[in-house]
């Protein structure tokens, strides 16, 4: 017969076969509580007839066999069974049993043999000869005493050997895994290994722990060795063909894993990391629900501990205004607001599909919040002012700006008529209709710039400030670095650039940046928020500053590849604007404290009003020129210290 008629014929009867194999586990589970209630019969049967065998030393006799054995076996059964019952024994799925089954285990048969001596000694009123088991009441005592270990011992057998068969013996995939390299051998990582073994469709193989403590060196855990340090991850990583490293340090700071990463560099290996250990403790993600390291792991901070009556105090229950509704800032701005029960919230964006997707996502986020989407352009007084005259809203958030440095440099009348008139035109309509709170969200390029982006950002701060004594609206200014993720920034473009293959861009080897993720930045502008009087401006604690180029090899090494082998890193220059370094503390002489400790007020003297307004419209007049000379020349005036650079466009 052809080899492919042979082919054709087996291929029914495999089919069959998974399917029989399917049909008889699809039976097992429909009556599991049957064959599990069973199952405890056949156990305390068995357990009764191992104490008699050792009792009897061994021996088979009648007398004990057909007389003595049949009669305590109808006497204790029935009140096992109700006893286990009772610790709903028979509703158990033993493949995931655990010391805490097991130690229930160990309840229900003390518990059934307490039951069981105290009917055996009311018994004692029972004529014994007559019955003609005259012979129990000698050894009835030691039995019921064997019996009870020997059901503790039996019992947790039937378990342990159904979880060893599933974790141990059943593998769905026996090739093809992934070999994994656990780092951590507390109990994170232990059960992160447990439930590993336990997955029905296998996808790793552990192959063993890290850990810096050296007395669980050579260690074995569910029998996985200890293999070393984390100092020594290349070598074992080389050394065990390591396809991905899980971290199961869920408490560890941000430090430690860029530690980890750092060390790894150079290996084509892929990260991942268990969840924190809130979200462990309070039930809401598994430790088996690893997932990729990502750059927030590694330049986020820990969590900011916010006054939220204070903030509450200050949305709840009133409408709220943010501009740049659409952009990174202004978006989380509007997710946070919607926490805290706002009577209104009215999301101000010229462009479409931002706005189009932040409202979507927020209406199905909450539900219960009341908003209505604007198109408007910042500019546009006169549709700024009917936004303004119709809502009346209590709380102004003004996030839009134009932000790209080398970009505002080749067109810096837009970002003179976005980031300044755009901005008075805002600040003016809090003051003229009667706002309770103005929060403008500045940068660290505003601080010495260097470039038109950060000088029409500190204009729009000066201009803020100056409005201080003008209304009874509280003006506030909060500045901060750069936000991982945001719009164009750093990050997605390398991973962008990383995707494609390489190489990856960067200005230049020395260049720093302040880094800060979206959601702790909006929470400390609010926070920032409830501290201002009127006039100040708040600078945000962004921690240390990270070099660029570290960055992206950090970024590649997340990414499974080898910086500068796989991926090269090429550097194209400093950009027209940029500085090697941002300049943003809350440390110094003109730094104040405030009640956070995460947030510092700025001290600074304030220009004369009159005076700006009038470079603001000379400002206002040349942008529509481009030409950037004349632009800087104005700018000088108000900000001595601005130095600017030549636009390399038009």
């Amino acid at each position: 017969m052809p080899e492919t008629n042979e082919k054709e014929i087996d291929a029914p009867e495999d089919g069959s076969s998974i399917e029989t194999s399917k049909r008889t586990l699809e039976t097992l589970l429909r009556y599991r509580r049957v064959i599990i209630f069973l199952a405890h019969i056949l156990a305390f049967a068995a357990s009764l007839g191992l104490s008699f065998l050792l009792i009897k030393d061994m021996e088979i006799n009648k007398d004990w066999l057909f007389f003595q054995y049949p009669f305590m076996l109808l006497f204790m059964i029935p009140i096992k069974l109700v006893v286990f019952g009772l610790f709903k024994q028979y509703s158990g799925w033993w493949r995931y049993v655990g010391i805490s089954d097991l130690l229930v285990v160990a309840k229900a048969s003390l518990i059934s043999t307490a039951v069981i001596v105290a009917v055996w000694y009311v018994g004692w009123q029972i004529d014994y000869v007559q019955l003609g088991i005259e012979k129990l009441v000698g050894i009835g005592d030691g039995i019921i005493l064997l019996d009870f270990f020997i059901t503790v011992m039996i019992l947790s057998g039937l378990r342990m050997v159904v979880r060893l068969y599933h974790e141990e013996f059943r593998q769905e995939n026996p090739t093809g895994l992934t070999r994994l390299l656990i780092i951590g051998a507390g109990d994170a990582g232990e059960a992160l290994l447990r439930e590993t073994m336990r997955m029905k469709n296998a996808q790793y193989e552990v192959v063993g722990f890290v850990d810096d403590d050296p007395r669980k060196n050579g260690v074995r855990i569910h029998g996985i060795s200890v293999l070393g340090e984390t100092q020594q991850l290349p070598e074992i990583c080389k050394k065990q063909n390591i396809e991905e490293i899980a971290i199961a340090l869920p408490s560890a700071n941000h430090k430690q894993l860029r530690k980890v990463i750092q060390i790894c560099q150079g290996t084509k290996i892929r990260f991942r990391t268990v969840p924190s250990i809130t979200d462990i403790a309070s039930g809401k993600l598994k430790v088996s629900q690893i997932r990729d390291v990502d750059i927030d792991d590694l330049l986020g901070r820990d969590v900011v501990e916010l006054n939220l009556e204070s903030i509450e105090s200050f949305l709840s229950n009133k409408t709220i205004l943010v501009t740049g509704a659409g952009g990174s800032i202004g978006s989380e701005m509007c997710r946070q607001v919607c926490k805290f029960g706002p009577k209104l919230l009215l999301l101000v964006e010229q462009a479409e599909n931002p706005l189009f997707f932040i409202e979507r996502e927020l209406r199905k986020d909450y539900p219960d919040v009341k908003m209505i989407a604007l198109i408007r352009d910042i500019t546009n007084k006169p549709r700024i002012r009917q936004v303004f005259d119709k809502y009346k809203p209590q709380v102004v958030i003004h996030a839009a700006a134009h932000k790209h440095v080398p970009l505002m440099e080749g067109n810096p009348g837009e970002a003179i008529v976005n980031n300044v008139m755009g901005s008075k035109t805002i600040c003016d309509c809090a003051a003229d209709f009667g706002a309770d709170d103005f929060v403008m969200i500045s940068t660290d390029k505003a601080v010495n710039p260097t470039s038109i982006m950060g000088s029409t950002k500190r204009i729009a701060e000066m201009y803020v400030q100056s409005k201080k004594s003008a209304t009874g609206t509280h003006f506030t200014t909060v500045r901060f670095g750069n936000v991982l993720g945001s719009n164009g920034s750093v990050v997605p473009i390398f991973n962008k650039q990383i995707a494609a293959g390489g190489p990856v861009t960067v200005t230049h080897r020395d260049m720093e940046r302040y880094f800060m993720t979206i959601p702790e930045a909006s929470q400390l502008v609010l926070q920032a928020a409830t501290l201002g009087k009127g006039g100040e401006i708040f600078v945000l604690d962004m921690g240390e500053p990270v070099k660029i180029v570290h960055l992206a090899r950090e970024l590649i090494t997340l990414s499974g590849f080898r910086p500068d082998e796989d991926i090269e890193i090429v550097f194209s220059g400093i950009r027209p604007g940029e500085k090697l370094f941002e300049e943003l503390s809350i440390e110094g002489e003109d730094m104040l404290p405030t009640k956070h400790p995460k947030i510092a007020a700025w001290q600074n003297k304030p220009v004369d009003r009159d005076t700006l307004k009038k470079t603001i419209a000379m400002l206002v007049r040349t942008a529509k020129t481009q030409d950037h000379d004349k632009l800087v020349k104005i700018i000088k005036t108000v900000i001595p210290e601005y130095i600017g650079d030549k636009p390399n466009g038009n």
